[in-house]
């Protein structure tokens, strides 16, 4: 890889691990189902005027959208404003790479190493360790927002193997039209939960800083991000790009602690490096046991329509997605996300 394209990499981490600041900077002026549909308004309009059809079944679109947009977001913002810190949602939500690896094994009849386990199980310690921190942060109100987002993570595992089943042939495109799913969906909640005049009100009052939030999360993490992303797998192999990914986290908490006073506490620190160790664990290293369903979850590509993974021969770049890990808000390949 360049120094060019490694640089991009980061970018793209940078972009996503932030843009749970953003998210969390938005809910201060908007109910959360609310904003998270206004999110897919942003990132859906006008992009989906520009980059062509998804080249996927519209059944998948409809699936990816419900179950990324609608439930993946919908939890995490409702976990995020009801106590969940910025940086924290950022680290918990990478639990769904083991989420990812379940429901591969239920619904693709794959099986995984050794290896791969031990890093998953590695994984889930870090994720109970956030537990304990969270609990300490607040008692059992926070955990019951901590709770949403691994839910969120849940979510986020099961639009993964949904991606990987619709297989679309570029990663921006793919995104562009699975936002345009969310909105009525999610309108119609906010409506029912929320209130019309609450979102309506919030209209009315939304500040130069919620209008910034909106714009980031939906422009510069979705459509920069997952750009940026895709031009990368059309370079290198989605092994070498995946790695990247796992730098989230940590400019997720980071940029909470620089931008929103969040502590990193010890506990946050272990869990970190718990969570991101199982999974670099779990996605590195390993290979296909032979007579699955597909590649083991976390290999770093997604295999092409016809059979074939990484780059792409004389006819052009094999088609790959990026990899369910540690996408952060932004809908990670996982921002996905």
């Amino acid at each position: 890889m360049s120094a060019r394209h490694f640089g991009l990499a980061v970018l793209v981490a940078a972009l996503w691990g932030v843009s749970f600041v953003a998210i969390d900077a938005g809910l201060e002026h908007c109910p959360p189902l609310f904003f998270c549909a206004l999110r897919f308004v942003a990132a859906a309009v006008p992009a989906v005027f520009l980059v062509g059809r998804p080249g996927v079944s519209w059944r998948w679109v409809v699936a990816g959208g419900l179950v990324l947009g609608g439930l993946q977001f919908g939890l995490l913002f409702e976990g995020m404003r009801a106590g969940m810190p910025a940086g924290l949602s950022s680290l918990v939500l990478q639990g769904q790479a083991v989420f990812t690896a379940g429901f591969a094994a239920v619904l693709l009849r794959e099986r995984f190493t050794g290896r791969r386990l031990v890093g998953l199980a590695v994984a889930v310690v870090g994720i109970a360790v956030a537990a304990v921190d969270q609990v300490d942060r607040g008692g059992a109100g926070p955990l019951g927002a901590f709770a949403l987002v691994v839910g969120a993570a849940a979510a986020f595992g099961l639009s993964n193997v949904i991606t990987r089943k619709a297989a679309p042939p570029d990663a921006l495109r793919w995104m562009v039209w699975i936002s345009v799913v969310p909105p009525l969906p999610l309108g119609v909640l906010s409506v029912l939960t929320e209130g019309a005049h609450t979102d309506l009100r919030a209209l009315g009052h939304f500040s130069l800083t919620g209008v910034a939030a909106l714009l980031y999360v939906a422009w510069g993490a979705t459509l920069v991000g997952y750009g940026l992303w895709g031009h990368l797998l059309r370079h290198h192999d989605a092994s070498v790009v995946a790695p990247f990914a796992l730098l989230v986290p940590v400019f997720g908490m980071s940029s909470a602690w620089l931008l929103r006073g969040e502590a990193i506490t010890p506990l946050a620190a272990v869990a970190a490096v718990l969570v991101i160790t199982g999974i670099a664990l779990a996605s590195f290293g390993g290979r296909r046991v032979a007579g699955t369903g597909g590649p083991a979850a976390g290999e770093g590509a997604v295999r092409d329509a016809d059979g074939r993974g990484g780059r792409g021969g004389a006819d052009g770049p094999a088609r790959t997605t990026p990899r369910p890990l540690g996408a952060g808000a932004a809908g990670t390949p996982g921002p996905q996300r």
